[in-house]
C-alpha cells in the first residue's frame, strides 16, 4: 500500500540524509545501494542442514538490521530505518502519522481492517490467508482511484474466501464497513462466507447444497438474506431466521 515508500522518502528528506547524499533508494532492502551487501537486506543467512531442516540465523555483519551502518546512522524522529520496520501499524500511526500525511492515511486503511498489530517488516510469507485477503483490500482502498455509483468509470470485482476467518467479531465490523465502502464507490464484492453476520449484511446469498463436497453443488435459494432466512428448503436459512425476529 506503499507505506513504506513514505517511509523512505521520509528519511531521504531529513537533512542528515540530504548532507550524506543519500536518496530514497538508499533506505529499501531490496536494491543494492543501502542494504546489506552479505544477506542482500534479508538480515539472516540461511545454512543448510543437509539432512535436517535449513537454519536460519541474524547476518554477521548487520546482526539482523539488514542495512548498511551509514543508513542506521540515519534518525528520524529517533527511530533509525531497522527500527521503524519492527514497529508495528499502530506504533507506526502514533510516531509518523501527523507528519506524514500520505503514510497517515495509508496506515488508517490497515487500522480499519483490524490490521494494527502487524509489524511494518513483518514478511508476507508469515501472513494468514485472512490477514493476506484484507492487506489486498487496504492497498486497493489506499490507491485504487475510487468508482462512484452513477459514473462510466468501472468498477472493480474483488472475490474473497472466508476472509472473516479467525477475526474477533470487532474485526468481523470492521471489515464489512470497508466492503461497504468499496460497495458503495461502485465496486462488486464476492464472497465465499459461512459467518451468519456476514450473510445477513449481504445484498445478494447463493445458497449452495443441500450438503457439502459431493452432496452439493446446486442452488437451494438464492435472494435477499430476509427471503433466505423463511426459506424451509435452506439450512442455511434455519440459522439466519434468529437474525431477522
Amino acid at each position: 500500500i506503499k507505506a513504506y515508500q513514505d517511509i523512505r522518502a521520509l528519511f531521504a528528506g531529513s537533512s542528515e540524509a540530504k548532507r550524506a547524499r543519500l536518496t530514497p533508494a538508499h533506505f529499501s532492502f531490496n536494491t543494492g545501494k543501502g542494504r546489506c551487501p552479505r544477506c542482500q537486506g534479508n538480515g539472516y543467512e540461511k545454512l543448510e542442514m543437509y539432512f535436517l531442516a535449513d537454519l536460519y540465523v541474524p547476518c554477521a555483519d548487520c546482526e539482523g538490521k539488514r542495512f548498511q551502518p551509514k543508513i542506521l546512522n540515519i534518525r528520524v524522529k529517533g527511530y533509525a530505518i531497522h527500527e521503524v520496520l519492527e514497529l508495528t501499524v499502530d506504533q507506526a500511526w502514533e510516531a509518523f502519522g501527523e507528519t506524514c500525511p500520505a503514510l497517515k492515511r495509508s496506515l488508517q486503511v490497515l487500522q480499519t481492517l483490524g490490521l494494527g498489530y502487524l509489524r511494518l517488516g513483518q514478511p508476507a510469507t508469515s501472513l494468514s490467508g485472512g490477514e493476506t485477503q484484507r492487506l489486498k483490500i487496504a492497498r486497493e482502498l489506499a490507491n485504487a482511484p475510487p468508482s462512484k455509483k452513477g459514473q462510466q468509470t468501472k468498477g472493480m470485482l474483488y472475490v474473497l474466501d472466508e476472509p472473516t476467518r479467525g477475526l474477533h467479531l470487532e474485526d468481523v465490523k470492521r471489515l464489512l464497513d470497508v466492503l461497504g465502502q468499496l460497495v458503495e464507490e461502485g465496486h462488486t464484492v464476492l464472497m465465499v462466507e459461512h459467518h451468519l453476520d456476514v450473510i445477513k449484511c449481504a445484498d445478494w446469498v447463493i445458497d449452495l447444497g443441500p450438503g457439502g463436497g459431493d452432496s452439493g453443488g446446486s442452488i437451494i435459494a438464492q435472494g435477499p438474506p430476509e427471503e433466505i432466512a423463511p426459506n424451509p428448503n435452506s439450512i442455511t436459512g434455519q440459522y439466519l431466521q434468529p437474525l431477522f425476529p
